[in-house]
């Protein structure tokens, strides 16, 4: 009998220190899910234009676009989720302020800026309803007086702070959300296969974690946004008649 309750006793102990070390793991798989109410069905990236102007066209060329987004969003969106997270742990609240407006400021067409700050307050809303953040309702107030813009990187960078996720993991799941929105569109906007989509995002899941070493030590002022043909892409997007995406 005595036996039973020590071996009771140390499989709840070690079901216990499982759920510890599992629990990153579930809090990144359900934010990063592509099912998460954050609107990212709503918006292509870009991806409309591309396919509806012939810059896209087929499983090379979706690859290559994909990457040209997904390396603008690492260089960008991601140094400044980086930043916005070690404010939080920081407890630097104008660090935070400074990350969103910093990153606003690069955003060069209003679609852009339109999916980033729509994703954003529906991030922090469900942040506070859900996890009960103190530093996201203060920064959703602000964004609702218009104090700060309200990008998604930097309630991505609030939100993951409090749960206690460090920045390789806050990196993975927004490259993981990026690739996955334009890859995700491409099955309804062009003629490609669940199989092209998912090897696509296997490569650029990858090439991606290897840009994270310079990322991980770049300043706010460093952050590079040279994209033209995307610019271009969404302001036809914005006036154009394609509607399957929100512009």
């Amino acid at each position: 009998m005595e036996q039973d309750k020590k071996a009771t006793h140390i499989t709840i102990n070690a079901l216990l220190r499982m759920k510890t070390n599992l629990s990153p793991l579930m809090r990144m798989l359900q934010l990063a899910d592509s099912a998460f109410p954050v609107g990212a069905f709503s918006f292509s990236n870009g991806l409309e234009s591309a396919v509806h102007t012939g810059v896209v066209y087929d499983v090379r060329t979706l690859q290559a676009y994909t990457r040209t987004i997904a390396l603008q969003a690492a260089f960008t969106d991601g140094v400044a989720a980086l930043h916005s997270l070690r404010s939080a742990q920081r407890k630097e609240y104008e660090g935070i302020l400074q990350a969103d407006r910093s990153l606003h400021q690069l955003k060069l067409n209003n679609e852009a800026r339109t999916m980033q700050q729509r994703m954003g307050r529906k991030l922090a809303e469900l942040g506070v309803h859900l996890f009960a953040c103190d530093t996201m309702e203060r920064w959703l107030a602000d964004v609702k007086e218009g104090i700060t813009p309200g990008n998604y990187p930097v309630a991505q960078g609030i939100l993951f702070a409090s749960l206690g996720l460090n920045e390789d993991i806050l990196y993975t799941a927004h490259q993981y959300g990026v690739i996955s929105m334009v890859l995700n569109a491409a099955l309804r906007c062009l003629k490609v296969s669940h199989y092209d989509t998912q090897r696509i995002l296997y490569q650029l899941s990858d090439e991606s974690l290897q840009w994270l070493p310079e990322i991980r030590y770049m300043a706010l002022e460093d952050m590079n946004n040279f994209n033209p043909q995307a610019d271009i892409l969404a302001s036809l997007h914005e006036k154009g008649a394609m509607r399957m995406f929100m512009n």
